[in-house]
């Protein structure tokens, strides 16, 4: 047990933040078994909802110095492609279905393009100058 009065505080914070770090531990284990058991169900919908969670409490350890950011981004990965690989879920395309091609926008008629000056920068306004106070007199003492 320490005796030093700041050593007492540290070990009292250090418990502190234990706690708070396997809370978060806790809740990405959670989520990420969800997860494997929506993978598992082949369930596209709750798939895709597992897979935001997983993602979002990823990017809560991360925020909170729980797990490394390269560790995050990399599981986050791993989490994607598993989706993707079980049962065709990703967040930009869920159910896999082909984009529909958007018709091009027909051109307005050219028009010659008027060239348009440069903006000029706005230069801020220059502080009054204050008088000048004449220099004092030396006086010396005798």
């Amino acid at each position: 047990m320490p005796i030093i009065k700041s050593a007492k505080k540290r070990v009292k914070v250090a418990n502190k933040a234990a706690v708070r770090n396997s809370k978060t531990k806790r809740s990405l284990k959670t989520a990420v078994k969800s997860f494997s058991k929506a993978l598992g169900a082949k369930d596209k919908k709750t798939a895709l909802k597992a897979l935001d969670k997983v993602q979002s409490e990823l990017d809560k350890a991360a925020k909170k110095g729980v797990l490394h950011k390269n560790k995050v981004a990399r599981k986050k990965a791993q989490a994607a492609r598993a989706a993707k690989a079980a049962a065709g879920v990703t967040k930009a395309s869920p159910a896999k279905a082909p984009k529909a091609k958007v018709a091009a926008k027909p051109k307005a008629a050219a028009k010659p393009a008027a060239k348009k000056a440069p903006a000029k920068k706005a230069v801020p306004a220059k502080k009054p100058a204050a008088a000048k106070k004449p220099a004092a007199k030396k006086t010396t003492k005798k």
